[in-house]
């Protein structure tokens, strides 16, 4: 059974949780136990598998699966001419990475949501979302070909827009819902047209094939721009970020949290495009520097933003979009020095490993942030600043769990949002002392957000509007303690983890070759 499950795991990771969701309206059927064990049983088996996938790729190398195929390790079966013709799923070092946390995340975010949506109704399409973001996560982070990203893109797109407009408020989040659905959709457009202009050329949508063909002609680069610009889209990348205001905002907490991990996806999928697609064949200078910028641009004008906002969730969504800008800084940094090995030992590999370890990182200490902003609101009935004060007294779990989160989240040590922020200002600062200010400054400015946060909602007496806000359930706390010990521990740890999975990532990236010989049989 074991083997069975081990050699069919990319399969599982996305048939799993498929099956979750569209048998969620029969068993919802039986009642709201049944429900919650099957949603929890199905993201907590999707979670194991993708640590399986994790395992056997670090240990034995890239695994690749051929759906249809007589033997699934296979991409090229004699009936196929020479090029992989079926779906293939390449998972390396990096898909394996971005699996793993996503799953997780979306266990957590599920398990969470038991307690948090236990009065709305609609649970069995709010959980079946769940799962089909999942799905379309994993099946973006997973997939070798381009044309199943596309559609595993617009399944996140579809799920998360729906998500989003799950709880009406008067329309409000209806609205967003829709701004979220249509600027997904525009990125996926973009994606989509850039796939046809490459199949166009090199007549097949597998990423490992386009790669050896790639010659880097006009339209090649037309295709990069129109990648560039709709991953960055999804990633919410400063100037094109306008949808995550409105989206993290309205949308619950939960899935808010989980919406951070979607939007990595997009920025996964912007990093394999750069590195694994078009790899050298690209001036990598300029796009790196093209990178650089998105990523500064992203920090310094999101904190900006974030700092006279009235509403928490608002002021949170801001911040993402900053913290956004440090893995897109310390990756940008390592396509730069793309192809100078001397420059890329002494400081382009560590900031690769810092802006990727930073993804996970974001995901942790951001996805803490917006359940304790989901709490306070359950709690509350309010994202207004202005409109709190005095939680600190009746919700003590939560304000912890907010201070370990925005300590994180500012990079104050010993928690992981240090940990990754100091690989990168040390690398960046090699590269160019300035940007490593900048960041630097960021960070303080970052800091300073918080401090006002924390003492807007948990300082001061006790609010009489506020007299029956008590502390929240324990599933809720439960999925916050869990991701707040997660955040202590990958900064106390964090040469192990970069050791053992970072690292691992960085050069699945940077070695193009290795990608393209997965699929060819040279690994």
């Amino acid at each position: 059974m074991m083997d069975f499950i081990i050699a069919n795991a990319p399969a599982l990771l996305i048939a799993l949780p498929m099956l979750g969701a569209f048998a969620l309206p029969l068993v919802g059927r039986l009642g709201d136990s049944a429900r919650t064990g099957w949603v929890l049983g199905v993201g907590l088996i999707t979670f194991v598998i993708a640590a399986l996938l994790a395992w056997t790729v670090l240990s034995g190398g890239p695994v690749l699966y051929t759906f249809g195929a007589a033997s699934p390790a296979d991409a090229l079966p004699a009936d196929s001419g020479g090029i992989p013709i079926r779906i293939v799923f390449t998972v390396d070092a990096m898909s394996a990475f971005m699996a793993v946390f996503a799953s997780f995340v979306g266990f957590i975010t599920c398990l969470y949501s038991v307690a948090s949506e236990r009065r709305s109704s609609g649970k069995d399409g709010y959980y079946a979302l769940m799962l089909l973001l999942l799905v379309g996560i994993l099946g973006m982070v997973c997939t070798g070909d381009l044309f199943n990203f596309f559609v595993f893109l617009e399944i996140n797109s579809l799920a998360g827009a729906a998500l989003v407009a799950y709880r009406i408020d008067k329309g409000v989040s209806v609205e967003a819902g829709l701004k979220y659905g249509f600027l997904s959709t525009l990125a996926g457009l973009m994606v989509l047209y850039a796939i046809a202009l490459l199949y166009g050329q090199y007549d097949s949508l597998n990423m490992a094939v386009i790669a050896s063909r790639m010659s880097y002609t006009m339209l090649d680069k037309v295709a990069l721009a129109l990648f560039v610009a709709g991953l960055a889209l999804k990633a919410g990348a400063v100037p094109l970020h306008f949808w995550t205001p409105d989206a993290y905002s309205m949308a619950p907490g939960a899935v808010t949290a989980f919406l951070v991990v979607a939007s990595q996806a997009g920025l996964y999928g912007l990093f394999r495009i750069l590195f694994s697609v078009y790899g050298l064949t690209l001036s990598y200078v300029t796009v790196g520097w093209a990178v650089i910028i998105l990523g500064v641009l992203s920090m310094f004008v999101g904190v900006t933003m974030a700092i006279p906002q009235k509403d928490v969730k608002r002021l949170m969504a801001y911040h993402a979009v900053s913290q956004s800008g440090y893995m897109l800084l310390g990756v940008g940094v390592g396509l730069v020095v793309l192809g100078d090995a001397a420059a890329m030992d002494a400081f382009g590999r560590t900031a690769m490993e810092g802006g990727i370890f930073h993804i996970v990182n974001h995901a942790m200490y951001k996805g803490l942030l917006f359940l304790t902003a989901g709490a306070i609101f359950l709690q509350t009935g309010t994202r207004n600043l202005n409109k709190m004060g005095g939680l600190g007294h009746s919700m003590k779990w939560t304000m912890l769990f907010f201070i370990i989160g925005a300590l994180a989240i500012a990079g104050i040590p010993p928690f992981n949002g240090f940990a990754s922020k100091l690989m990168i200002y040390e690398s960046v600062f090699a590269f160019s002392p300035v940007i490593a200010v900048i960041a630097m400054v960021v960070s303080i400015l970052t800091l300073a957000s918080f401090v006002k946060v924390f003492h807007a909602i948990f300082m001061g007496p006790e609010q009489p509007r506020h007299a029956d806000a008590g502390e929240v359930p324990k599933p809720m706390l439960a999925a916050m303690a869990v991701l707040a010990l997660l955040t202590i521990l990958m900064g106390v740890f964090p040469e192990q983890i970069v050791t053992t999975v970072i690292a691992p990532a960085a050069d699945a990236l940077i070695d193009q070759s290795a990608y393209v010989a997965t699929v060819f049989g040279g690994i």
